[in-house]
């Protein structure tokens, strides 16, 4: 099961270290690149919560529940992953990254409602973090993967407008990877059948497209008190995570290597040293899932989170008074402690208080919290940009400040199986 979290992450992680840099290479302005992520949120939005409707009412008796939708996801993500490093113009990537994330949720969306199909509750905590273990192997790779193939001579500079091809390279390797996972997951696990198969059927019966539309609808307003309190917690968290993905690259090439020049070599260089902090705090983020479940049994998962995201922002913020690569390190500790208890803790606190036929509903109902505040940063923070006058640089450190703010909120939290 953690195998095909793994394979997914290399697609995020992809995505997440090198859209911006592919923008950039393309001729897109730091303040341009926000708006060219807000297809693919917008998109979310829409696919991760009907996904989960409808594996919540899918049942064969040879593909189970979710797995119909893991092989779907699969192949229209490896193409979309194919096709990412081959764009020639600005358009066409931003088209490319709307149909992978939307093909990579696809995917994820069922992965999410599979653990709390699959464990008791009292294993989701570990089971989440078990998880998080996963994700943290498959983007620490993909992270570094540009970083790689440079060391072993394959070109990491190109002509204007073209895509180096230690990215393009990442790319195709990170495809086949994806799809390898996925189809080992479905072909090694087994899903349980439904507890009471005539209801299963009713629900089945009355399912259609437009009906899981008005049933996402209702979902919105009709939320547990505990998904609502956790609500606020992932908008403020995956905002600061936005904030990141989107400017990083920017932010270290100009304030720490000194460059905007895209065709230079010291950019491309300080971009592949984005790929390598993102594959630290992948890396810590996988370790310290192991001891998640114990920190969280002697303190509780509220504190947890708590300290992990202040960790987290801490490490944004600092990034603001560092002058050389190496100093970049331990502050993406701080934000790897944070990744691996986002991955992991608000599941873990939500899946006691979801009724079973209906979480893998209520897992992509939960997921517009992470889409929202993506959606707002790809439309609000070009026009915050050039109001405030502000860098790259100062939008990593305004996620910093709401890291800190997601992770105070966590105290609010009626965390109770």
């Amino acid at each position: 099961m953690s195998i095909g979290f793994m394979g997914i992450q290399f697609g995020f992680a992809l995505q997440n270290a090198n859209t911006s840099r592919i923008f950039s290479t393309l001729g897109a302005n730091p303040d341009e690149i926000p708006i060219l992520w807000v297809a693919a949120p917008l998109t979310g939005l829409l696919v991760q919560p009907i996904i989960g409707y409808m594996s919540d009412r899918t049942w064969h008796a040879r593909w189970g529940r979710r797995r119909p939708f893991f092989f779907a996801g699969a192949i229209l993500a490896t193409i979309a992953l194919i096709a990412m490093p081959q764009s020639s113009v600005l358009w066409m990537a931003g088209a490319i990254l709307w149909i992978m994330d939307a093909s990579i949720n696809v995917s994820m969306e069922p992965f999410r409602a599979f653990v709390g199909d699959m464990l008791p509750k009292e294993q989701r905590t570990t089971g989440f973090s078990v998880q998080t273990f996963f994700i943290g192997v498959g983007a620490m790779i993909a992270s570094g993967l540009p970083s790689i193939l440079d060391y072993f001579g394959v070109q990491n500079t190109a002509p204007e407008g073209i895509v180096p091809d230690t990215v393009r390279w990442s790319f195709y390797i990170g495809a086949f990877a994806y799809f390898i996972c996925i189809l080992w997951t479905i072909l090694k696990t087994e899903e349980y059948p439904p507890e009471d198969m005539e209801l299963f059927q009713r629900e089945k019966d009355e399912m259609n497209f437009m009906h899981g539309v008005k049933e996402t609808i209702n979902g919105l307003f009709n939320m547990p008190k505990v998904m609502k309190q956790l609500a606020v917690v992932q908008f403020f968290s995956w905002f600061a995570l936005f904030c990141m993905w989107i400017f990083m690259t920017n932010a270290v090439t100009a304030n720490i290597f000194g460059t905007t020049d895209t065709k230079s070599e010291i950019y491309n260089d300080g971009a592949n040293f984005v790929g390598i902090c993102f594959l630290v705090y992948n890396g810590v983020s996988m370790v310290f899932a192991l001891f998640l479940p114990t920190l969280a049994k002697k303190f509780g998962r509220k504190l947890t989170h708590l300290l992990c995201l202040t960790a987290g922002g801490l490490g944004l913020i600092s990034i603001m008074f560092i002058t050389s690569k190496e100093a970049l390190l331990p502050s993406f500790i701080g934000i790897g402690l944070a990744w691996s208890s986002i991955l992991a803790m608000p599941y873990a606190m939500l899946s006691g208080s979801l009724p079973a036929n209906k979480m893998g509903y209520y897992m992509g109902v939960f997921n517009f919290f992470i889409v929202i505040p993506q959606v707002i940063a790809s439309l609000g923070l070009q026009k915050f940009m050039n109001f405030m006058q502000l860098e790259p640089i100062h939008i990593v450190t305004l996620g910093g400040v709401f890291m800190i703010l997601g992770g105070l909120l966590t105290l609010r939290v009626e965390d109770n199986d």
